[in-house]
């Protein structure tokens, strides 16, 4: 009863992508103006896209920020950077599959090789073992970006509250990952049940502490935040896709709000972050 009451929910995202992407429409070619700016933003949908950004700020000052905020302050950085860890720890099976998926049996070695390391020498992944003693350096992939590699198109810009910026690609993306999980599937029962929505609520907590500091800045330097982010949004998926984009432990939280996460290329004034891939890898 209770999987079956997961999977509904897992469902909305894939209704909620099929319909908003019906809602779209191109521009015709005649117009190249319109046409243009369509392809530039790619955000058709931006009166419903902007008032679902501020649904989502009101979310955000009135929970997110405070909890994440006050997980930040009491919780010290060595103990925040293992939860990260065993968080990104826990998606490696997922990763694994849209590796393998991708026909990257490279990196698959490598996700697979971090996971049973970290699993047993790294207690459960709280310690990174992998990359510490073997340089074995994680990375993150989902089935969105397995979804692009094989050549579908993302569809127009969303915004929903609590998910963030996505796409209808990655919406479906999203589903397809925690169904495929297999923590998903494994055991049943109260317990276990509780514990796979604590993971989520962790991981939210965790992905909005660690853009904190980039959200605040591109909050208070950008004359059209909304925007800002919308920008920023694509420029990480399109340099994930290019196996440009984060990596353990940063990997913890994608898949989920992936998009969140603010390139320093998107504030004005800031660096390029140091755990960014500085040379592009064609897939």
């Amino acid at each position: 009863m209770l999987r079956l009451s997961s999977l509904r929910y897992l469902l909305l995202p894939l209704l909620l992508a099929a319909t908003l992407s019906a809602c779209a429409t191109r521009p015709p070619a005649t117009d190249r103006e319109a046409l243009a700016e369509f392809e530039a933003t790619n955000d058709p949908l931006e009166p419903f896209n902007r008032s679902m950004y501020a649904v989502n700020r009101a979310v955000d000052t009135v929970v997110l920020v405070p909890v994440a905020t006050a997980y930040r302050t009491l919780v010290p950085p060595p103990v925040r950077t293992g939860v990260r860890n065993a968080l990104g720890n826990l998606r490696a099976p997922t990763i694994l599959l849209n590796d393998v998926l991708q026909g990257n049996l490279a990196r698959a070695q490598v996700t697979a090789g971090r996971f049973l390391i970290n699993s047993t020498l790294g207690l459960g992944g709280l310690v990174d073992v992998a990359e510490w003693q073997f340089g074995l350096r994680g990375h993150a992939e989902d089935f969105g970006q397995t979804l692009a590699v094989w050549g579908v198109s993302e569809g127009p810009y969303l915004f929903l509250p609590v998910f963030g910026p996505s796409n209808p690609r990655d919406l479906v993306g999203t589903a397809v990952d925690a169904v495929a999980s297999p923590w998903f599937w494994f055991g049943q029962g109260a317990v276990v049940e509780g514990l796979r929505w604590g993971r989520l609520g962790l991981t939210i907590v965790d992905t909005r502490e660690s853009v904190l500091d980039s959200l605040d800045a591109l909050e208070r330097m950008s004359l059209d935040p909304y925007a800002a982010l919308r920008s920023a949004y694509r420029q990480r998926r399109n340099a994930e896709i290019r196996n440009q984009g984060i990596q353990a432990p940063e990997a913890a939280g994608a898949g989920f709000g992936a998009g969140m996460g603010v390139p320093a290329s998107a504030v004005p004034g800031a660096a390029a972050p140091a755990n960014t891939a500085p040379a592009p890898a064609a897939r």
